[in-house]
């Protein structure tokens, strides 16, 4: 592969940091959208969560990008939260707001600004969200989070539709890893029943030693960023 752009969002850990250890493309800058630095990557300081630092990372994109002159750029938006995990009528209302907004808000409002950057460029892009089988299936507790993946499930093959269609240098994917040992994971395991009805099945998988490493997925995912996908693709690592 030859040398890109990167921008990760939720760089700092997880799959977002595991995105930028299994990083393919040599030369590449990277540039972190996130609260926290992450090491080997430029920072840009946002927090996703609130709706002032969205231009912020809009400003970002414009920016690395006119500044760009290779052939490939990526935007993998990785940042999300379960937290508050619980029914949605008990949990603190600020924080069920930011679930949502980080959630549901933030990627089509990233990814909007990401195509209006790459508008101008000459490069390839290409566009990867993180989906999650809580798009479709139901999880009492987590319902912010999972309205959210579904909402950016259904933006990903509108606005891949709408690249298609005008023929547009951007790819557009979604793409659900599976059940991944990250902070996240040893979050759920923390819950309460009473908040987490479902909390057993994953600390059975735990146990079992059925979650996959984050770097194993990474290398996945970058696969599949260079794939031949239709536009507006959502895919499902589980299910190849």
């Amino acid at each position: 592969m030859s040398g890109a752009l990167v921008f990760v969002s939720g760089g700092s850990s997880g799959i977002g940091r595991a995105m930028i250890d299994a990083l393919p493309f040599h030369p590449a800058r990277v540039v972190d959208l996130s609260r926290r630095p992450a090491a080997g990557a430029a920072h840009v300081a946002v927090d996703l969560a609130e709706p002032g630092a969205w231009p912020r990372a809009a400003e970002a994109f414009e920016r690395e990008i006119a500044a760009f002159a290779g052939d490939q750029v990526v935007f993998v938006h990785a940042a999300g939260t379960l937290t508050p995990i619980g029914f949605a009528d008990e949990v603190d209302p600020a924080a069920y707001q930011r679930n949502v907004l980080l959630n549901a808000a933030a990627p089509q409002l990233l990814g909007a600004a990401f195509l209006r950057a790459m508008r101008a460029s000459r490069a390839r892009g290409v566009l990867l969200f993180l989906g999650s089988g809580a798009a479709t299936s139901i999880y009492p507790g987590w319902s912010g989070y999972g309205a959210g993946k579904a909402a950016v499930e259904q933006w990903t093959r509108t606005v891949g539709a709408e690249q298609a269609g005008r023929g547009g240098r951007c790819r557009v994917l979604c793409v659900a890893p599976g059940i991944v040992a990250t902070p996240m994971q040893e979050e759920i395991r923390a819950t309460a029943a009473a908040q987490f009805p479902e909390v057993e099945r994953f600390v059975a998988l735990h146990r079992e030693g059925a979650l996959r490493e984050p770097l194993e997925v990474a290398r996945e995912l970058w696969t599949l960023v260079e794939g031949e996908f239709p536009n507006g693709a959502v895919l499902d690592l589980r299910r190849g």
